[in-house]
């Protein structure tokens, strides 16, 4: 288990430094940034001197490669600079935006779970015919309407029309509904779907069979056998899904005017505010990585086959490459008994063996 933990922390760590560097490479080669845009406007009139003084404040005055390694463990110390446009802290502007997104995402993977659990259990246990073939169909339908559709739909309706929701943010838990809702819709398709399918495969195997024949109902299958056997395609989707909600919180604040960190991506974004974009994308990389990796810890403890195997397969590949050790062809993967090596010697029946 050590090992298993300490290869995913490695993978996580890579994976961060690997987010960073791209995005730095990327943002630094787009032309002009908020401070040289600022510097080059004539109605600025910002003199030779002090344009010296702010490219040295922020450190664009560095070569691309200093500043690259400065910003790395600046960002390692939880050091991300400070905006080019307004000249905050950008930990302090991502500190102020990331609660609402936090609470959206949270609300939203919730109602996406719940979306994905209603419609999976219906297609496979529904009472009627039709109405399994009519929700087969739902899955594929939440996944073809953008969200931004969904939620401007969403606050024509429940906004301007039926007056349920405010229709701008005002901090009170109607205006969370809505949004949460829309941005649920996102993730809902394919986990529904990849439940659905689960289930399904599930409850054709053998074992469910033999508790049918015991007299086990359907209620007490699923909870006991089914629901968990089906978990793990879901777990792994789980992970993926993270990063679907990030995305999908850019275009449900702007839909909905929430503050949060959607709508400071599209405000650095506008502004060139090359710190603060750079910032969002560690953060939002980093989100998605603690997910991926709860989601993998999580895996030993659903099925607790993944470290018995691994460990077998490493037990094998050792005692295979260790010279004069007899390996059981068993033992090996894809050796049949008795491959590669002599067969034991035939002996004849003493009452006919040679004295």
């Amino acid at each position: 288990m050590t090992a298993y933990i300490g290869k995913r922390l490695a993978q996580a760590v890579l994976v961060l430094w690997a987010a960073y560097t791209l995005s730095f490479v990327l943002l630094s080669a787009l032309p002009g940034d908020s401070v040289h845009n600022r510097i080059a406007n004539p109605e600025a009139q910002i003199s030779p001197e002090a344009a010296k003084v702010m490219l040295a404040y922020y450190g664009l005055d560095r070569p691309l490669a200093s500043q690259y390694l400065h910003a790395l463990t600046a960002a390692f110390r939880g050091e991300f600079g400070y905006s080019l446009s307004s000249g905050e802290s950008v930990g302090h502007l991502i500190g102020e935006a990331l609660p609402s997104t936090l609470h959206l995402t949270g609300l939203g993977l919730v109602f996406g779970v719940l979306f994905a659990g209603v419609v999976a259990v219906l297609i496979n246990y529904g009472p009627w015919r039709w109405l399994r073939s009519l929700v087969t169909a739902v899955p594929s339908l939440f996944a073809s309407v953008p969200t931004f559709v969904v939620g401007i739909v969403a606050l024509q309706y429940l906004s301007f029309r039926l007056r349920l929701i405010p229709s701008v943010d005002d901090g009170s838990l109607r205006a969370l509904v809505a949004p949460a809702a829309t941005l649920g819709l996102v993730v809902a398709a394919p986990l529904a779907q990849v439940l659905a399918t689960s289930m399904r495969v599930t409850r054709r195997q053998p074992f469910v069979h033999v508790l049918q024949a015991k007299g086990a109902g359907e209620g007490y299958i699923f909870r006991k056998d089914v629901l968990r056997n089906s978990s793990l395609p879901v777990l792994t989707l789980l992970g993926l899904a993270v990063g679907e909600l990030i995305a999908g919180s850019v275009v449900t604040e702007s839909v909905y005017a929430r503050a949060g960190i959607g709508q400071l991506t599209v405000s650095a974004v506008n502004t060139q505010d090359l710190p603060v974009v750079q910032g969002v994308v560690l953060l939002s990389t980093a989100a998605y990585v603690a997910v991926n990796l709860v989601v993998d810890l999580l895996y030993p403890l659903v099925d607790p086959r993944i470290l018995v195997e691994g460990s077998s397969r490493r037990t094998s590949r050792r005692r295979a490459a260790e010279p004069g050790l007899d390996v059981p062809a068993a033992a090996t993967p894809g050796l049949s008994p008795g491959a590669g090596a002599e067969p034991p010697a035939r002996r004849l029946p003493a009452e006919v063996a040679m004295p």
